[in-house]
């Protein structure tokens, strides 16, 4: 075994599934991986176990250079690759990239690039650009070494191992302690990993905006879309809820505008319909469903929200081993909605590194709430449009884009939320109660 692979993880389920498939899809293949995990709570150990890894351990307490520490003593390689769980190499020829240099036996160890992504904030994406930079350079005197990214021999690591005492740069304190035996460190920027936040924090945000601006106009990468959570590999799934039986519009039940958008959509690998009859069960099956259930009936009753729904059907796939990394929420009352405006949101939600996104229109009338004293407006009252700050509507059930571990929260919504501003009146056009259905049918040949 040449190479054994450390991961360390906590609560990486939003990376890990991206992490360890493009490190199973690397040209050299002479490794194994060791997971060590920090008492994670959410689907990570789930998601890893979806891989080949060879080993699971555990780290309690958990300090850097102690959680290496666990690993390298279960090791088999000749040489230790540490690896941090949100890290996502970019390419097939990252591994072969960190293992050539390790053919100098002066070099003891040898650390990759880091990448920003394009939600990374600028202070981070700033500092990593600066300091992972496009040259190769070998270091006998600088100590800065990297270990989110990073390949070291094992028989030094078995003489010198990482302090496992310390908060922080474990990494840059071994390699000066190999430093000053006479060895050298390597920055390999060809072994490069994408790497949502940085090394240092804090700082002015409009000169890190400024400064960003300028290295990314000198080195001509805006670090666009092209990074780890490449939408192709995701596991995309929507969710439809259904209660009672179905009504139609137009002559199609109303599910079946909603299973229409969902598998025409280019990113949702799977649709999910959750209903409270059988009945309806078949009909979604027959509309093309990969997936239907039947919810228990204490689900439908009035006071239960669908945030209970919701965590119900990811609940069910969990337990059939079934990771999404992204959820797409469609109820069937906006028959409008259209496969483009799913995977519009979809890929702003990736590309922003949002939590939760949610399609929006521009309310520029009055909006008024009745309170405890009388009626209060709170828009920006009667000035022209152009100088008002804009007031957004947002249509959960037209469309909502988020995450699992909100879901498993009996959440919908993160922190990090986006709007994405809407434009189509027929979007927003919902049918729910019998009112609905006197509007003009006209409307029936905007159906998609």
């Amino acid at each position: 075994m040449k190479v054994s692979i450390i991961v360390r993880t906590k609560n990486e389920e939003r990376w890990i599934s991206s992490c360890l498939k493009a490190v199973y899809s690397q040209d050299f293949q002479d490794f194994e991986v060791i997971i060590v995990d920090n008492e994670s709570s959410d689907s990570t150990l789930a998601k890893v176990g979806q891989f080949p890894v060879k080993k699971i351990l555990a780290c309690t307490d958990y300090l850097p250079g102690k959680a290496l520490n666990i690993g390298i003593a279960a090791a088999e390689g000749e040489f230790i690759v540490c690896l941090s769980g949100h890290c996502i190499p970019t390419n097939s020829s990252w591994l072969g990239n960190l293992y050539r240099n390790m053919e100098d036996p002066e070099v003891a160890g040898v650390y990759g690039r880091q990448e920003p992504l394009s939600f990374t904030p600028p202070a981070d994406k700033r500092d990593l650009m600066i300091v992972f930079g496009p040259e190769r350079r070998v270091q006998k005197k600088d100590s800065f070494f990297h270990n989110a990214n990073s390949i070291i021999r094992k028989e030094i690591l078995d003489r010198y191992p990482f302090d496992d005492k310390i908060t922080n740069i474990e990494d840059r304190v071994w390699a000066q302690v190999v430093i000053n035996r006479g060895y050298a460190i390597v920055y390999e920027p060809e072994a490069s990993v994408y790497h949502h936040h940085g090394i240092h924090q804090d700082g002015n945000q409009q000169r890190c905006q400024n400064v960003v601006k300028i290295l990314e106009s000198l080195n001509g990468n805006a670090y666009q879309q092209d990074h780890m959570h490449r939408l192709q590999d995701l596991n995309i799934v929507s969710f439809i809820p259904v209660k009672g039986f179905l009504k139609s519009l137009g002559g199609k039940p109303l599910l079946e505008y909603a299973v229409n958008a969902s598998r025409k959509s280019k990113y949702i690998k799977s649709t999910i319909v959750a209903a409270d009859e059988e009945q309806v069960l078949r009909s979604a099956k027959d509309m093309g469903a990969e997936k239907t259930l039947l919810r228990d009936p204490s689900l439908s009753q009035e006071y239960v929200g669908l945030e209970k729904v919701y965590k119900f059907i990811l609940q069910q796939l969990e337990a059939e081993h079934n990771f999404p990394d992204i959820i797409v929420l469609l109820e069937t009352t906006y028959p409008f909605r259209d496969a483009k405006l799913i995977d519009d949101l979809v890929d702003r939600l990736v590309f922003q590194g949002l939590d939760t996104i949610l399609p929006a229109k521009i309310e520029n009338n009055a909006i008024w709430v009745d309170g405890e004293d009388g009626m209060k407006r709170v828009d920006g009252g009667f000035i022209p449009r152009n100088l008002k700050s804009p007031v957004y509507l947002s249509y959960k059930g037209l469309c909502c884009v988020t995450r699992p571990e909100f879901i498993r929260n009996e959440e919908i919504l993160g922190e990090n939320i986006g709007v994405m501003k809407i434009d189509n009146p027929y979007y927003c056009m919902e049918f729910r109660d019998d009112k609905d259905w006197q509007m003009p049918d006209v409307s029936l040949f905007h159906v998609n």
